[in-house]
């Protein structure tokens, strides 16, 4: 059984879970190799599920496990080795979009998770030729987590909010005296560097 079948499997088993069902790219087959995994959610009790997750997921080790700071509907987004994104969804309950990011010592390694997941989403969309909505997403980015880490320039692409945002954690991990795991940049990174038709320009930009 594969990491993503097991997850689901355990959320299953939770008593206060009815259904867990697949949605997204994923269930219409037009998924890209880095696409999501997307599980709807259906419960009985949500406090207690949501109460239970952290301890569900645990034995699979994620490399990330936080409540979407922005969705409008409570999702628990996932990151494994690979790496591998499921996020389940619990779309019965909604919820309101968290103010941009506080930056502090007890704030700097939920920011990195936020960055990472942001941007393995953004790169399942690049290599489906989305580029309005990367584009659309990086303003996003940059309004919720970019600037309150001092970073004022707009990115224009993956690479550059990629590049923005190491030299903004190296300066607060310096003066927090802290260091960040590496390990989801170690997965994410190199394929937000790697190369890709679809790599965009914004409008009235030539190359």
């Amino acid at each position: 059984m594969g990491i993503v079948e097991a997850i689901a499997e355990a959320v299953r088993a939770h008593p206060a879970v009815e259904r867990v069902e697949p949605i997204g790219s994923r269930a219409r087959g037009t998924a890209t190799e880095l696409s999501d995994w997307d599980f709807h959610v259906a419960i009985e009790d949500f406090a207690e599920v949501s109460a239970d997750l952290p301890a569900l997921v645990a034995p699979y080790r994620p490399l990330a496990a936080q409540w979407d700071p922005l969705g409008d509907r409570a999702s628990y987004l996932l990151i494994f080795a690979g790496p591998v994104k499921v996020d389940l969804i619990f779309g019965d309950v909604p919820r309101s979009r968290n103010p941009p990011w506080r930056v502090g010592p007890d704030t700097l390694a939920a920011m990195d998770s936020h960055f990472w997941d942001w941007s393995l989403w953004l790169v399942s969309k690049r290599r489906h030729g989305m580029n309005d909505r990367v584009r659309g997403e990086l303003l996003k980015m940059s309004h919720h987590l970019l600037r309150p880490l001092g970073i004022e320039t707009l990115p224009l692409s993956l690479e550059e909010a990629a590049d923005h945002y190491l030299r903004a954690r190296a300066r607060l991990e310096a003066r927090y005296r802290t260091r960040i795991s590496r390990s989801l940049e170690e997965e994410v990174l190199p394929l937000v560097r790697t190369p890709h038709r679809d790599h965009y320009r914004p409008s009235g930009l030539r190359s």
